[in-house]
């Protein structure tokens, strides 16, 4: 019993670890995307690459939660098969308390991130409207210019006779 205990909670700690590096990773991704976004903004060119840009950070963004999500309950599934098996000894005790501890570490963390995602797709959807308001701004602005143009050649025309 104690040498499957110790393989389970060695596999759960590996777990852990896979989860921890995948965790840092999408963390990385999610600081490199927003630091994308920003340059992105920066653009004056926002109408067409911003939309596909978002569409990449939600999916992105999306997929990394579902995979942290679904690690975190492999964990708990794991944390209660050791629970059911009612293990007794000290040094199992005390690796599922770490592990506990541990899965409520990233279970914060993925809220975390959860919300951190929530603010780039708000900020998404800002830079989305503000290009579209530039977009129609931009649209008044060439009308205006083509009356100014056409004004402008009448009157010459009108001086010329």
């Amino acid at each position: 019993d104690r040498d499957t205990d110790k393989k389970r909670i060695e596999e759960l700690l590996e777990e852990n670890m896979v989860l921890e590096i995948a965790q840092k990773q999408s963390m990385n991704e999610s600081a490199h995307l927003g630091w994308e976004l920003e340059q992105l903004s920066k653009s004056t060119d926002l109408a067409d690459s911003e939309k596909s840009f978002v569409f990449e950070l939600n999916e992105c963004a999306s997929s990394r939660i579902l995979k942290l999500e679904k690690d975190n309950q492999s964990l708990q599934n794991t944390i209660q098969e050791l629970r059911d098996a009612s293990l007794t000894s000290r040094e199992s005790s005390l690796k599922f308390v770490e592990l506990e501890k541990e899965n409520q570490q990233l279970s914060k963390k993925i809220e975390k991130l959860q919300n951190q995602i929530e603010k780039e797709k708000q900020s998404n959807q800002d830079l989305e409207t503000l290009s579209e308001e530039l977009i129609k701004d931009k649209e008044q602005l060439q009308v205006i210019m083509e009356t100014l143009k056409a004004d402008k050649d009448r009157q010459v025309k009108n001086s010329q006779m």
